[in-house]
């Protein structure tokens, strides 16, 4: 065989192993599909309990090494930071109904409405962190526009003991990862060691700040 039609073979070879590589995109009709099953069967709730249950543990196991033999609580300021959306506060029913698109007109009018269900599973994870005296500060990618519905809505879930919630200011440009990591060092400065940090988004939790961080299933949206 000579060279010309050795290196034609081998090109042709290439560019066959290069078309067999390549992936076609997931049909989003059928991600869709497969994204209300896995909620509407059980499966998104389950494995959100997974994750609450190994939070719980830590934060059960963590209070507890925060006190001395004779049950005193020693003098650190143990905190827990959770996200809101898609980890203590459920808007499945709003994205479903938006078929997972996004609307601002309609987002604000789910929000202002305050009836974004809690995610049971976490919901017991903030009573916990009551009752242990753990302080539990939501840090929310929500603008500040919307504090005094967010506030309702978590007085109507029964989460109203919170040691604070913090919104991203209406004019923040830069992306939420920037936000929740700066406000995390800003706790941290006034003395808050945070035990846990539980979230749905990658960027709930980059840049550490946290002893332990506990990243909850989101299969509806991506926030950077």
């Amino acid at each position: 065989m000579n060279l010309t039609r050795r290196a034609l073979l081998l090109v042709v070879g290439t560019i066959a192993a290069l078309v067999a590589l390549r992936a076609e995109p997931r049909n989003i009709q059928l991600a869709k599909e497969e994204i209300r099953t896995y909620v509407q069967s059980g499966e998104y709730l389950r494995e959100m309990q997974a994750v609450a249950q190994q939070a719980a543990a830590w934060i059960e196991q963590r209070a507890g090494a925060a006190r001395s033999a004779d049950g005193a609580a020693k003098s650190e300021r143990l905190a827990v930071v959770m996200d809101l959306d898609e980890t203590l506060l459920a808007n499945a029913e709003h994205i479903l109904r938006l078929d997972f698109g996004y609307d601002r007109k309609a987002w604000d009018a789910w929000v202002h409405e305050a009836k974004a269900p809690a995610i049971e599973p976490v919901r017991q994870l903030y009573e916990l962190a009551r009752r242990l005296d753990v302080a539990v500060i939501f840090i929310t990618g929500r603008g500040e526009r919307y504090r005094a519905a967010t506030e309702q809505n978590l007085r109507a879930v029964g989460c109203d003991g919170y040691a604070r919630l913090v919104c991203r200011p209406d004019a923040w440009k830069d992306t939420s990862a920037v936000f929740k990591l700066g406000e995390r060092q800003r706790l941290a400065a006034e003395g808050f060691v945070i035990i846990a940090n539980l979230g749905d988004q990658e960027s709930d939790l980059t840049g550490g700040g946290a002893e332990r961080n506990f990243k909850f299933p989101n299969p509806f949206y991506l926030s950077k």
